[in-house]
């Protein structure tokens, strides 16, 4: 196997969270006037962070607001209606037990990220989980991912991203290492191969098989 490291998003690639994020924006936004969007338009919206994502609904003098409205309540039901999507723990079951290092990559509040990744089981199998918050950056901001290599000590060489999104995607680009993409969260094949991915899966167990045959 050419990776010794491997950076997981985590909405989208290792778990179905949208029904909460869901849930925790149609109770903010009426709040503030405005209408409760659908699961479309939050789907749509989510992967470059609460804050850019609620551009997409409030104006820009609205979003600490509507931030300090989203941020109780989901604290106090993120762990509801969360799911590890298929193969999510058999891929990181396996990979730790060869002697890989994993770790989670986000954009998701670092603190939530970790506690779901606790509540799901997937924290003995990582050695790092960082997200929003936990930094001054984001993904695709090369800086948040040299930052993460360094925790790690690890080498771009020997790296692979596994996400759902062009964020992903482009994180791994601008750090210079490959991204292998699923389909089981906002985009689809042809966008994910169009921002870039080296390749592309219809979900974890068939990536799981290609690392196999590398």
């Amino acid at each position: 196997m050419p990776f010794r490291t491997f950076l997981f998003d985590l909405d989208g690639t290792l778990i179905d969270h949208f029904a909460a994020i869901h849930r925790a924006y149609a109770h903010t936004l009426p709040q503030l006037g405005l209408p409760a969007p659908t699961l479309a338009q939050v789907r749509a919206a989510v992967g470059g962070g609460l804050e850019n994502a609620m551009l997409n609904f409030v104006r820009p003098d609205q979003v600490a607001a509507a931030v300090a409205i989203y941020r109780p309540y989901w604290n106090a039901t993120m762990l509801q209606d969360v799911a590890a999507l298929p193969g999510a723990l058999d891929i990181l079951r396996a990979l730790h037990a060869r002697g890989a290092q994993l770790a989670i990559f986000t954009n998701k509040h670092g603190p939530s990220s970790r506690l779901i990744a606790d509540h799901l089981g997937f924290s003995p199998f990582l050695q790092a989980n960082l997200g929003a918050q936990d930094t001054a950056w984001l993904k695709p901001d090369p800086a948040f991912t040299a930052h993460l290599l360094a925790q790690l000590h690890a080498e771009a060489a020997t790296t692979l991203m596994v996400g759902d999104s062009p964020f992903d995607v482009q994180a791994a680009l601008n750090a210079g290492f490959p991204c292998w993409a699923v389909t089981t969260g906002t985009h689809t094949a042809a966008e994910l191969t169009a921002a870039g991915a080296t390749r592309v899966f219809s979900d974890l167990p068939a990536l799981q098989a290609a690392l196999g045959e590398s």
